[in-house]
């Protein structure tokens, strides 16, 4: 597993480049081994989590003190991500999953209750369930084919295409700040056939079944992240009294070498504050408060951050080969406003149920949706959830392009703090702010479509925070040039990758990638879950091009 020379004391000296979660899984699990390797962090912001962060809210305006604004929540698969977490005494809490789709009788289906859509295209859904079985069966010929190839392909229809799929992989790999990825840059109809075949039937990926009758189950269990921010400093701190340098606010100003020798690299102070954003880009121009840069060598380097950002930073190091491969992924800057304008989300969303949007009942199961949304049962048998209609992940289409969409999230009614912190005053079940006083996200996409955007449209008195994303869109072309590949680049020339554009957006997939670059600098991969051991053996197959030898049902700490 171990490649290349230690370090004079005995000890291979590890950099990593960037402290998100892969960065930090991939510290976490070298740290286990303080007799082989020397380990610094180093990250140009003033946090560590990357995407996962939080921000402070006034507890008397929305019911709390704090709210995640990146990484949300996920799948009740994540299991390396949770076990982190619990580690420090940071618990995710369950939450059911309630969409809304659209906006109007016409375009408007939910989860929550039967919808006129999802009756109108009952013939497409079930076809839809047989061409995921097609798209397995075939992975390597229509896994390539883009969703929107796909579509004509098998003649499905176009308002099916608009109005449901679309909007599904925007929440299938465009809701983090919720389970999987920020945002898609509104490239859904690009996706490869083999993200959303995975995405229903991986059980390692999936974050429920698909429904022959519904396509999207009702009310599927999801799972909120604790305070990201307490998290990661609890994390860091750990990671700190094991004798990893953690150095934020510094940045890595240039590659100098990649050697058998080693990993030559130049740091220097970084302040976020006075950097400016590149708006075709990752990278920051200016924010450096150091005289001058220091140089430092390293015996192996793992890359930690974006594919566009690693391929700047390999600069005149790097193969045509590494920029084929890194240049492959594509990124889009996107905007997240955090507000409490609850008329403009009332104005562009379906917040509220109402008769004119709920198709005729067909079963006594349909009924008791039907009531539960209207909240007419206090909770809903088997599972104690509080009764209502009350979507967390909201979309409506652009009336001329419907492929492009935008986002938004009620993050009082997703985020469990919310709930926890400001109970109704009487029954103590349901969120007791009134729909005036939520927080919102409202997500608009690649700002190559700015002139779309409601942007203008949210008052600017009731905006909390503004905040640009540099987001990958999982193309298909993502598909063919990076996730084969990333196996022919890892360890060339001291110098390994992490992160989850590496093969699917996901905070899971950052954790898992960072304990497999440690894994193959020579660390050992601890068994406490077999779903989570199997997950682990998969990708290093695939991104690495290695064999793991599952050991058995072995249980760590």
């Amino acid at each position: 597993m171990a490649v290349g020379d230690a370090s004079k004391n005995g000890k291979k000296k590890v950099v990593i480049v960037g402290g998100g979660a892969a960065g930090m899984s991939c510290a976490a699990t070298l740290a286990q081994h303080p007799e082989k390797f020397d380990i610094t962090i180093i990250e140009r912001m003033s946090v560590l989590g990357g995407q996962a962060t939080s921000i402070a809210l006034d507890k008397e305006k929305y019911g709390t003190t704090w709210m995640n604004d990146g990484v949300q929540g996920g799948s009740p698969i994540f299991k390396h991500t949770f076990r982190f977490m619990e580690r420090y005494g940071h618990h995710p809490q369950g939450v059911k999953l309630q969409v809304a789709f659209g906006q109007g009788k016409d375009s408007f289906w939910t989860n929550c209750f039967p919808s006129p859509l999802v009756d109108q295209f009952s013939k497409d859904i079930k076809k839809f369930g047989k061409v995921l079985k097609l798209i397995k069966y075939t992975m390597p010929v229509l896994g390539l084919v883009p969703i929107r190839i796909m579509l004509r392909l098998f003649f499905f229809s176009k308002d099916f295409g608009d109005k449901m799929v679309y909007p599904l992989i925007a929440l299938f790999l465009g809701t983090e700040p919720s389970p999987l990825t920020p945002y898609l840059g509104n490239q859904t109809a690009n996706v490869a056939c083999a993200i959303l075949e995975r995405l229903f039937d991986d059980p390692n990926m999936k974050l429920w079944n698909y429904d022959p009758d519904t396509l999207l189950p009702n009310l599927p269990d999801m799972v909120t992240f604790p305070s990201c921010d307490k998290f990661y400093k609890d994390w860091a701190a750990d990671l700190r009294s094991k004798g990893v340098d953690i150095r934020t606010n510094t940045d890595v100003t240039a590659i100098k070498s990649r050697t058998k020798k080693g990993v030559v690299l130049e740091t220097a102070p970084f302040d976020p504050e006075k950097g400016k954003t590149d708006p075709k880009g990752g990278q920051r121009a200016g924010g450096h408060t150091g005289p001058t840069s220091v140089t430092e060598t390293f015996d192996d380097m793992v890359l930690a951050v974006l594919a566009d950002d690693a391929k700047k930073l390999l600069g005149k190091t790097s193969s045509f080969f590494e920029r084929f491969v890194l240049g492959g992924a594509y990124f889009y800057n996107d905007i997240t406003i955090t507000h409490s304008d609850s008329d403009y989300f009332s104005n562009n969303f379906e917040t509220h149920f109402s008769d004119d949007l709920c198709a005729k009942p067909k079963n006594k199961q349909q009924e008791e949706q039907v009531a539960f949304a209207k909240n007419q049962i206090t909770r809903r048998e088997g599972d104690g959830e509080p009764a209502g209609y009350r979507p967390m992940y909201y979309t409506h289409s652009y009336k001329e392009d419907m492929a492009k969409i935008e986002m938004a999230f009620d993050c009082t009614n997703y985020q469990h703090q919310f709930r926890q912190d400001s109970p109704d005053s009487v029954t103590g079940e349901k969120p007791g702010q009134p729909h005036t006083q939520h927080v919102f996200q409202s997500i608009f996409l690649d700002e190559d479509h700015r002139d779309k955007w409601t942007i203008d449209q949210i008052d600017p008195e009731k905006i909390i925070l503004r905040k640009w994303w540099h987001q990958l869109g999982h193309r298909w072309q993502h598909y063919i040039r990076v996730v084969p590949n990333m196996m022919w680049l890892q360890g060339k020339r001291r110098t390994w990758y992490a992160g989850s554009w590496t093969l699917v957006n996901m905070h899971e997939m950052a954790c898992v990638s960072g304990i497999a670059a440690a894994w193959r600098l020579g660390a050992e991969y601890t068994v406490f879950d077999a779903f989570a051991e199997d997950l682990f053996q998969k990708y290093l197959l695939i991104s690495h091009g290695k064999m793991y030898k599952k050991k058995g049902g072995e249980k760590g700490d």
